[in-house]
């Protein structure tokens, strides 16, 4: 059962990283998961929060500093070393597939930081701001899908490690947004 699921894996890998290749997502992809692309959005997020909410939206901060923190916490430091799986970019067995479009890295690869982190900030901050602007849901999830799904696309990630790290961070999002309406001072 665990070969098949690895196998199933690989192959939904390789078909999004080199069936779906093309010029444009060469040039997107490689953009949408470096961290210095989406600067101005993360300080965009500190000024609007501490402009329009003051107090409270040092607490929003707090929340989404606790929500990377745990993410990156639990997915780098405990589940990567335990799972121990290679990166598929520095899988041998596919060395001869591989498309390098970014440095591969000596990291682990399950499960994605990137899809814990991201969807974990992207929940929280749809915890926090759903009542009062809904479009947040969906912009919050295709930014957090855009990016993990780049993972593949560049080959430093398998499917299965971005959807566990979605799960991962989808639960540390609601978690943390259920802290943050706990202890948020009163408007």
């Amino acid at each position: 059962m665990m070969q098949e699921l690895l196998q199933f894996d690989t192959e939904l890998f390789l078909k999004i990283h080199r069936g779906l290749s093309n010029g444009f997502f060469d040039w997107l992809m490689p953009l949408l998961r470096n961290r210095f692309f989406w600067s101005p959005l993360y300080l965009f997020i500190v000024i609007f929060c501490i402009r329009q909410y003051k107090k409270t939206g040092l607490y929003i901060i707090g929340g989404i500093l606790l929500t990377f923190a745990l993410g990156d916490m639990i997915s780098s430091r405990i589940i990567k070393p335990n799972v121990n799986r290679t990166r598929p970019c520095n899988e041998i067995r596919l060395a001869d597939q591989i498309i390098h479009r970014v440095p591969c890295g000596s990291g682990k690869s399950f499960p994605s930081s990137h899809a814990t982190n991201h969807f974990g900030i992207a929940v929280f901050l749809i915890g926090v701001f759903y009542r009062k602007w809904k479009p947040i849901l969906p912009i919050g999830i295709l930014w957090a899908a855009s990016i993990s799904f780049a993972q593949i696309y560049v080959g430093v990630h398998y499917p299965i490690d971005v959807f566990c790290g979605t799960l991962l961070g989808t639960s540390l999002g609601l978690l943390t947004a259920f802290i943050y309406h706990k202890i948020k001072p009163a408007q």
